[in-house]
């Protein structure tokens, strides 16, 4: 897991939908959170099953994203 932190792939606090996963992939290839999740849904359709197993993993490999100490309390990014 420190390997993913360390690359900038984290799942992070603010944005998720469900944990996390497409928000982080997202943000570390420099994509919008909704294009790596339609890519994920077009993936599933060319290979059934493949979204659900690869979501998994990637959410129990990929840390969450560290609470900022600095960040006011309801800061929200982009609100």
């Amino acid at each position: 897991m420190d390997a993913f932190a360390r690359q900038g792939l984290v799942r992070p606090r603010h944005g998720r939908v469900v944990a996390g996963v497409c928000a982080g992939l997202a943000r570390r290839l420099g994509l919008g959170p909704w294009v790596t999740r339609i890519l994920f849904l077009l993936v599933n359709l060319l290979i059934p099953g493949s979204f659900l197993i690869v979501y998994v993993v990637l959410w129990v490999l990929m840390p969450a994203e560290e609470e900022d100490w600095r960040r006011p309390e309801g800061y929200h990014p982009g609100a």
